[in-house]
């Protein structure tokens, strides 16, 4: 540690009475705190909050530092929220315009206090400008140690900023940086290129998971809605009356041969009772305003004994509702996927709803929290002629632009049932109380509160149970993005959803970290390439039983063989009783049986055989790979191999490339070299066009 004597303390910079947003526009009717406020900052309802934030992290906190500490973190604080602050350029201090988030400082007033507590129990000076390069070094391996060394930037940061804003600090900041020269990641040992530790929702996590979200969103919402609409209907026809007029208004009820008694849920602690709360709103009796059906009186037992009645003879229902969806359950019957929609459980499956329409929206949208959070009320719409939803995009970018996200029809149907739940002015994703509309809950805990509940009612409600295991949002965009990477024919998805050039060799390092895969999907993307591969060529094996062109060469030649073998052993099979159909199924499951290799490529198909490759011009004279199986398609030669096959979906390509090269070979002044590699790509691919010409 540093042991001369503490330069002379100076007056802030900043006056007690500054408001401490200036760089930023204020919401209407926001009042800025001031630089003298030493216990916290609170910008809620002063500066546009997140969506996905909480209140509480939308305060910037300076509690439990000694003064001086709180001098100086309010000091930092203040000049990352007002980079250009007249009095910071008058110091000769130049960052940034941008002002720094308020999720950013936070972390940051918190490494004050870390380092704070760390500096007393190692009896470091209490000034932290006299503490030495090794006692700074001594604390960020300290932060490393006791947690993940990517938590540390926010220190170095700090302790860097008592470098670089010394000038403005009252306090004379620090006069080297204990750390010149070297980034962050160097300071924290971290790899300069890290590997992204977000790991992929597990498979089986994501299929029930998605599969559950959406049986909420299109089979339980309808349900769900309605509920909602008959307990709004009957607290709004509800009233506080008198006793005598409460006693007409249960007759008529009773009269009533529609009347039905709402009932407990089985499975709740008053299972199959009536609830005579319900009840009482039901008839029209405010139950808070009078005690209806106290056991207190021998009146109200007496009425008791009326309702239960209704019970004896069948006239009941479970809650709010008496038709809800059917659906069919693990022990092989079938009844209402809720036992009794009361308010209290209406409550809890419309908080289990907006989970579900969250879950879904983020799995198949590829959408950050903060952009799904930031969906406003009637944001889905048609861009470029396709749905879309509008958003805010929140991440890397200060000016907040509006962005357009391309989704499914389920997904739009996902976002419209939020938005139809949400008492939110604005927001889709909003509160469930008209009482306080701007309620804000944490994505987090609602997946884990949905997955919770789907796994307690999966014996009524029919659902696949989904296994334990940590699901949290930025995971779903993770899997997504691993997924479209390595399912067939996806590439364009990856274009379209993450806004990043697809090609094999990604130039953002992020990006393709996202898209690693993960050894728990192996069997799933090995699954998918076989059923893509059959599709494709159950295809061919139609277009030949119509008696259409499937392509020309040695290899379709063969291909139709092995296509009429499939269709005369089925005919077998027909006439001696084997097959239990008659219809091209049969084909269609001799087809997958079948030992035919075939690789879809955009020039031609390949159809050699891994176990016996005679033919396969691309090994002719040719150094393999150790291990490698297959084709090497850098060396394919269409016109020449035995096993190509030239499809009609390849003639157009073969036909431009005839008529370019033809073009480029009437170049006056080519060098001979040049000709004669011309003319050599002509032959070949006039005999592709010959075979064709002479089928």
């Amino acid at each position: 540690m540093t042991h001369g004597q503490p330069l002379p303390r100076r007056r802030s910079i900043f006056r007690d009475d500054e408001p401490v947003i200036q760089s930023q526009p204020l919401l209407p009717g926001g009042v800025s705190p001031r630089f003298g406020d030493t216990h916290s900052w609170d910008m809620n309802g002063v500066i546009r909050r997140p969506a996905n934030l909480d209140p509480t992290n939308w305060k910037i906190p300076f509690h439990g530092l000694r003064p001086e500490w709180n001098l100086m973190a309010r000091e930092t604080a203040m000049i990352w929220l007002n980079p250009r602050h007249p009095a910071v350029l008058a110091c000769g201090i130049h960052l940034s315009a941008a002002p720094r988030k308020v999720t950013t400082i936070r972390p940051r007033m918190g490494a004050y206090r870390a380092m704070a507590t760390f500096g007393s129990t190692r009896q470091l000076p209490a000034d932290v400008t006299r503490w030495s390069d090794d006692d700074f070094k001594q604390y960020i391996a300290h932060r490393c140690e006791i947690n993940d060394p990517g938590s540390g930037g926010a220190h170095v940061a700090v302790i860097r900023a008592l470098h670089q804003l010394r000038q403005a600090l009252a306090c004379g900041g620090l006069q080297k940086d204990p750390w010149p020269g070297m980034t962050v990641n160097q300071v924290l040992g971290i790899a300069s290129q890290p590997t992204i530790k977000t790991p992929a929702i597990p498979p089986e996590v994501w299929f029930p998971l998605v599969r559950a979200a959406w049986t909420y969103i299109s089979v339980f919402a309808p349900d769900l809605f309605r509920a909602q609409e008959s307990w709004q209907e009957v607290k709004a026809k509800a009233r506080r009356v008198r006793t005598a007029e409460a006693n007409q208004l249960f007759e008529a009820w009773l009269s009533n041969p529609d009347s039905r008694v709402p009932l407990h849920a089985d499975d709740s602690p008053h299972a199959g009772a009536v609830n005579w709360n319900v009840l009482s709103w039901m008839i029209g009796i405010h139950p808070k305003a009078l005690c209806y059906f106290t056991i207190l009186t021998s009146t109200g037992r007496a009425r008791r004994a009326a309702a239960e009645q209704l019970v004896s003879q069948g006239r009941t229902q479970g809650g709010l509702l008496n038709d809800l969806v059917e659906v069919d359950r693990p022990d092989g019957s079938r009844g209402p996927w809720h036992p009794a929609l009361s308010p209290q459980e209406l409550w809890m499956e419309c908080n289990a709803l907006r989970a579900a329409c969250y879950a879904f929206v983020a799995a198949l949208s590829m959408m950050r929290d903060s952009e799904i959070r930031e969906i406003a009320k009637g944001s889905t719409v048609e861009y470029f002629s396709t749905p879309a939803v509008k958003s805010t995009k929140q991440k890397g970018d200060a000016d907040l632009p509006t962005k357009h996200w391309w989704l499914i029809e389920p997904a739009v149907q996902a976002i419209d049932t939020a938005a139809r739940l949400s008492f939110h002015d604005e927001l889709a994703f909003g509160s469930l109380r008209s009482v306080k509309p701007d309620e804000s809950f944490d994505s987090a805990d609602v997946l884990e509160d949905f997955i919770n509940r789907v796994n307690l009612n999966c014996h009524v409600t029919g659902l696949a149970k989904i296994p334990s295991g940590k699901v949290l949002p930025h995971m779903f965009r993770k899997t997504m993005a691993m997924l479209t990477h390595d399912f067939p024919g996806s590439e364009i998805a990856v274009g379209m959803q993450l806004k990043h050039v697809a090609t094999r060799a990604l130039a953002n390092r992020t990006t393709q970290g996202y898209m690693e895969k993960d050894n728990n999907w192996a069997k799933h993307f090995d699954q998918a390439l076989a059923d893509r591969r059959f599709e494709r060529l159950r295809e061919l094996f139609d277009a030949d039983t119509r008696g259409e062109t499937i392509g020309y060469g040695p290899g379709a030649d063969r291909m139709r063989e092995a296509f009429a073998a499939v269709r005369k052993k089925a005919e077998h099979l027909r006439e001696t009783g084997q097959a239990r159909r008659g219809d091209i199924r049969v084909e269609h499951g001799l087809l997958r049986r079948t030992r035919f290799t075939i690789r879809f490529g955009k020039l031609n198909h390949c159809t050699m055989n891994d176990d016996d490759p005679t033919g396969a011009k691309c090994l002719e004279d040719a150094i393999v790979p150790q291990g490698h199986r297959g084709p090497l398609p850098d060396r394919c030669r269409p016109s020449r191999c035995g096993n190509s096959i030239i499809g009609p979906e390849h003639l157009p390509i073969w036909r431009a490339e005839h008529t370019s090269l033809t073009q480029l070979r009437a170049t006056p002044k080519l060098p001979p070299g040049r000709k004669a590699l011309l003319d050599e790509e002509l032959r070949d691919v006039e005999i592709v066009l010959k075979r064709v010409d002479e089928a």
